[in-house]
């Protein structure tokens, strides 16, 4: 067995077994398969497609290639959330707070972003200080005292998907049905939790163009989550528009903060509350889903989703000033109003192009080796 004749056999529209999956990805994580080997492999996937029991093997062997996190000392129930991604996405850290601050525990694996999509790691390295890469245990011991941590992908949980996720930014394959469902699905079982909230985002601002493709993205998650006994649920959002005020690591951390101190844009709320609703049921305390929304706005309206961010800051090593103070974290160099020249209003903002003008500015990345800028 080569990657060459696996590559040959996608490119030709065979099914690859398991074991040459399983090859695949062990040659690509230790770094006997190169870049363009495994870059000429997923353009194949991409073009050409892979079958649920490709996809499935693909899951499994890439949540293989590091450690399973067993978050069972913990809590007997642990729930997360995972975001296909959009302009403007910042719900992860506005939603994570106000759940660790109904007393569930919430372990949060981030990533960059991909495309013209920002990434949550990104935004909580804007926060001077945060540590997104931190050791298991350090993780663990954070939830048990505080009752969340928010980090990067780490070397030890799912390398492999760390390698493709940046490798398929970098060559334009990100929006593939198959690719996507497999590295959502590899880290959420590599990271232990029981349910899991996916936010499938259709439009122009996402992956999925329209609804037919985010329904078939989230029925292949759900088939995954199934197989390996994970409470799997679905929400489907709207990405044509930038969700939100702001678009742009530093500017959404300081949306995010704003939220979380009463003051959020109607789509954000209408999206934050739909994820956390759900959390807390398939948490199992909170069984009465229409319920749900009054306690939501109860810890940001007395003050407690606001506080666990700040305990989250500080105990990931980040600077707490800022999130006290926005007016610290640094502003563009220049910021240029734009005079409407008569009376009228927005009929609609395309959330595609605005997410490719932050690329330009350096929000994401359009080489796999490109920095992102913080602003």
């Amino acid at each position: 067995m080569n990657i060459i004749e696996i590559i040959t056999k996608k490119k030709n529209k065979q099914v690859l077994s398991q074991k040459e999956i399983d090859f695949f990805v062990q040659g690509y994580t230790n770094n006997t398969i190169t870049d363009y080997q495994a870059a000429a492999l997923i353009m194949a996937i991409y073009i050409n497609g892979m079958t649920e029991e490709e996809t499935l093997n693909l899951t499994i062997s890439m949540t293989k290639s590091g450690n399973i996190l067993d978050l069972s000392d913990i809590a007997e129930n642990i729930v997360d959330k995972h975001s296909t991604g959009g302009i403007g996405d910042k719900v992860t850290l506005i939603a994570m707070p106000i759940i660790a601050s109904l007393g569930i525990p919430v372990v949060k694996m981030s990533g960059r972003g991909l495309g013209i999509t920002g990434g949550t790691e990104d935004k909580l390295e804007a926060i001077p200080g945060y540590h997104t890469r931190i050791p298991i245990e350090e993780l663990k011991q954070n939830v048990k005292d505080i009752g969340i941590s928010l980090v990067a992908q780490t070397e030890d949980l799912v390398p492999a998907d760390k390698k493709l996720y940046a490798l398929r930014d970098a060559i334009g394959c990100v929006d593939s049905i198959p690719l996507i469902a497999s590295s959502i699905m590899s880290k959420k079982i590599a990271l232990g939790a029981n349910g899991i909230v996916l936010d499938i985002t259709c439009g122009k601002g996402a992956f999925m163009q329209d609804i037919c493709q985010a329904r078939e993205l989230a029925k292949m998650c759900a088939m995954i989550g199934k197989l390996a006994k994970k409470q799997i649920v679905c929400v489907l959002t709207n990405m044509d528009e930038p969700l939100g005020y702001a678009v742009g690591n530093t500017l959404e951390v300081i949306e995010a903060v704003k939220a979380l101190q009463g003051e959020m844009a109607e789509d954000v709320k209408e999206v934050v509350v739909a994820i956390v609703m759900q959390m807390m049921y398939l948490s199992g305390k909170y069984p009465y889903v229409k319920e749900n929304e009054k306690k939501v706005m109860e810890v940001i309206r007395n003050g407690r989703a606001y506080e666990k961010l700040k305990e989250l800051v500080q105990k990931q090593g980040g600077d707490v000033n800022y999130i006290e103070n926005i007016e610290n974290f640094p502003k563009a160099p220049w910021i240029e109003p734009v005079i409407a020249e008569k009376t009228g209003w927005v009929e609609t903002l395309d959330a595609e192009i605005v997410g490719e003008i932050g690329l330009l500015l350096g929000i994401g990345r359009q080489k796999k080796e490109d920095a992102i800028d913080p602003m």
